[in-house]
């Protein structure tokens, strides 16, 4: 079961909804708790491909290294962690909706603790992550509906 499940419709086509949200360089510009991210190497997004994320949890920074473990362009993709006390697991996936000229994207989002996150996930993480994933979407939605018109 995963901690956050949320969906929302945007009216762009998947292809566009999934390029953006899986370049990770994007992530600050729509997600609250990231501060800064960026992708390790110049290759396309693949199974494979790394990137760093730097989030505030609480009043802490706390760096992450993500992978992309799967990546099936431009339906879903899972990105884990791989590195940090805090390690994210997103599984995210684009419908296509209107014959392909808006897309809903939903999100399924959990958090595995290591040493100190142990204690962090179910106490701060998690519950923070509820109220932030709806916000997130929300500002994805705007963002990504603005440069479309």
């Amino acid at each position: 079961m995963t901690a956050v499940r949320e969906s929302i419709e945007i009216d762009c086509p998947p292809e566009q909804v999934f390029a953006y949200v899986t370049d990770a360089s994007h992530l600050p510009e729509w997600q609250e708790s990231a501060v800064e991210a960026h992708r390790i190497g110049d290759a396309p997004v693949s199974p494979g491909s790394r990137a760093e994320v730097t989030r505030r949890i609480g009043r802490r920074e706390m760096p992450m290294k993500l992978e992309y473990a799967e990546v099936d362009a431009p339906r879903s993709w899972f990105v884990r962690g791989v590195e940090g006390p805090v390690r994210p697991q997103v599984h995210g996936t684009v419908e296509p909706l209107d014959e392909g000229r808006r897309s809903r994207l939903t999100l399924d989002i959990d958090f595995e603790g290591h040493g100190m996150g142990k204690m962090l996930v179910p106490l701060v993480v998690r519950p923070h992550m509820r109220k932030e994933v709806p916000r997130n979407e929300r500002k994805l939605k705007d963002l990504l509906e603005q440069r479309a018109a």
